[in-house]
């Protein structure tokens, strides 16, 4: 389904902008009255990224600080070396929808600005470091939609590992109707989840997808019904979260060895990254359980 005119001034900007939110503990509110757009709330095992800047969940300046901070955050605790890291991460919304897209202001104050193209090349500098840091979080990571998914946040999801959909959910990367392509890694990781004529047929034109077509091409993993999606969502990331955590990272990292590089240059990984594996606790625990009381009965400890 396309995008509407009306759709475009509903999705694409704000009469007023939310104030600007200095940076600070991500986990934390960041003042008294208005907590943080971007936030980790921890749930055991799991760190879960809330965004929730109400009405419509904008990626505006506010927005952009705080998914910098997050992700920068979210290094820090899912450390190989601290014994209580987070072993999966989940990223979910607040509201009606999971994101109505970029505040356009932010567009128009960087093209009607000194030196556009300098400050727009930073801008995407700026949130492609922050899609290559999720991406290579070496834990695994679930992106839950359970709305409309436009833009920046629909880029954001693909770079996770899974992405869960609700019945009702849909998708878009509209940047087309500000003269833009999308630029947060967007396009290209869709071309490696769906194919190139995919990525550039969804670009183009601009339209928006229901969660059951993207399952179809291969961008969405699961599609899940709208009741108790949330909990849905919360209970794949914590099954994820118990695995083998060592072992989840060798599979990302080989995975996306064989997809950018190719099957060989995988190949030759495998001897260092799998190898390693044999000196984790996690290993040797589910082996031995395996001998003592037979196949899925082992628990790990990440280690």
């Amino acid at each position: 389904m396309a995008v509407t005119a009306a759709e475009v001034s509903a999705y694409g900007r704000r009469s007023v902008m939310r104030p600007w939110v200095p940076r600070c503990g991500v986990c934390q509110a960041a003042a008294m009255t208005d907590p943080a757009p971007v936030r980790i709330e921890r749930d055991g095992d799991v760190a879960v990224v809330v965004l929730d800047s109400p009405p419509l969940n904008l990626f505006d300046a506010p927005v952009f600080d705080a998914i910098e901070a997050v992700a920068d955050e979210l290094v820090r605790l899912t450390d190989p070396a601290d014994p209580a890291r987070a072993r999966a991460v989940l990223v979910e919304a607040r509201g009606r929808v999971v994101s109505g897209g970029v505040d356009v202001t932010v567009f128009r104050d960087i093209a009607q600005g000194p030196e556009p193209a300098e400050r727009g090349a930073e801008l995407w500098r700026r949130l492609l470091r922050v899609a290559q840091t999720f991406e290579d979080l070496p834990v695994p990571t679930v992106f839950a939609a359970h709305g409309l998914t436009l833009t920046a946040a629909f880029e954001l999801a693909l770079a996770c590992d899974i992405l869960l959909a609700a019945e009702r959910a849909s998708f878009g990367l509209v940047e087309i109707v500000v003269g833009l392509t999308p630029s947060m890694g967007g396009p290209q990781r869709l071309a490696e989840r769906a194919g190139s004529a995919r990525a550039k047929e969804l670009v183009l034109t601009g339209e928006r997808y229901p969660a059951a077509v993207l399952e179809r091409w291969g961008v969405v993993n699961r599609v899940l019904p709208d009741d108790g999606f949330a909990e849905a969502a919360r209970a794949y990331a914590h099954q994820v979260a118990a695995g083998p955590t060592v072992a989840h990272a060798a599979t990302k990292q080989l995975v996306t060895t064989a997809v950018r590089q190719g099957a060989r240059a995988a190949d030759d990984l495998v001897p260092a990254v799998s190898g390693a594996l044999f000196a984790t606790e996690d290993l040797r625990g589910a082996v031995d359980s395996f001998l003592a009381d037979g196949p899925g009965k082992a628990t790990y400890s990440g280690r």
